[in-house]
Formats: C-alpha cells, sequence, structure tokens
C-alpha cells in the first residue's frame, strides 16, 4: 500500500469489484477509455490487473480517497504493455477516476505516487502514457507530472477501429530521475 497526503493506494478487495462497476458505467467518465462497460466487462477488467500484480509485482492500484463514505475512487498505477502494442515491452502509467473526484488533483497526486514507487521499488527506468489526442484532462496530468510530449512515438490504436475518434493517440515519456557517477 501507498499512502500519500488525501488517498491510499492499495491491493484490490471483494467489494471493489461493485464499487468499480459504478464508475465504469458512467458515460462521462468512460467518454475517452471506449465507452461505458457492463457489470460483467468491469469485473473481468479488475481480474486483469489482478492477475498483472501477479506476474509483474506492479500494476494498477485500487485508489480510496481518505476519511469517505464510498472510499473508492478508481483506479492508478502502472501497466507492462502487452506485446503488439506500440513501445512494447515498456510501462505505462494509467489512471481512471470516477467522474465526482476529477478536478481535485487526484489523479496527479496518485500517479506521482504510483512513479515513484515503479522508479524506486521497480527500478524501472522509464515510463510513458498515453491516450487519445482528444484527451485534454490525461495531457494536462502528463504534464503537470514532469513527462515530456515524444511525438514521434504518437500512433494509432491498434484496438481501436479505423475512423474512431479516440484511435489517435499521444505518448509521453518519463525517465527515472537516476543520480549520475
Amino acid at each position: 500500500m501507498i499512502a500519500t497526503e488525501r488517498l491510499l493506494l492499495r491491493p484490490w478487495w471483494d467489494d471493489d469489484f461493485e464499487r468499480l462497476a459504478a464508475v465504469h458505467a458512467d458515460p462521462e467518465t468512460m467518454e475517452m477509455l471506449g465507452g461505458p462497460m457492463d457489470r460483467a466487462a468491469s469485473d473481468a477488467w479488475i481480474a486483469r490487473q489482478i492477475v498483472h500484480w501477479g506476474r509483474h509485482g506492479f500494476g494498477l492500484w485500487a485508489v480510496e480517497a481518505a476519511g469517505r463514505v464510498s472510499p473508492l475512487i478508481g483506479a492508478v498505477g502502472l501497466l507492462r504493455l502487452r506485446p503488439g502494442m506500440p513501445n512494447a515491452p515498456g510501462v505505462e502509467i494509467a489512471w481512471r477516476l470516477g467522474r465526482a473526484w476529477w478536478g481535485r488533483g487526484f489523479a496527479t497526486e496518485a500517479a506521482r505516487a504510483a512513479l515513484q514507487d515503479g522508479f524506486d521499488r521497480c527500478g524501472l527506468d522509464e515510463v510513458i502514457a498515453f491516450t487519445a489526442t482528444g484527451n485534454a484532462r490525461s495531457q494536462a496530468v502528463m504534464q503537470r507530472l514532469g513527462m515530456t510530449r515524444d511525438a514521434a512515438a504518437d500512433f494509432d490504436h491498434p484496438n481501436l477501429p479505423e475512423g474512431s475518434v479516440l484511435r489517435r493517440h499521444v505518448v509521453y515519456r518519463l525517465a527515472a530521475a537516476r543520480d549520475q557517477v
């Protein structure tokens, strides 16, 4: 687990399935992530995160806002890119928060903690982030994290159909700050 000033990044619990299903069902929250998910797809998404943790020792954390009645606000963390994805076998940072939690700096706060964990505990040298070209909110988070745009690495997402407004993706990078000897 990782505690920040306002958040807790933690493993997935059984009661998270229902809570995250509500986030995944919201059209506005999921607009830039391919659209809403039904309960079965949401449950399968969490199951994939748990498997990723087991395989790689890192993944997307369940994120809680301290002192809230319904503490789960979304997911933030690191993912190993699957073979066939542009920039594979790199590691990406990703986030998804329920709409009620946008605009409060939670994505940046949680992502900053996940990046530090990735660089310090996992020894990663670089992390990338990517999003649809129209996702200005996520690009702003990337910039607040100190990530640098790599326009030469922009790509058409292979899992999205031609003609989709979400297909073209921009790429940002952040290298680990290592002391030079």
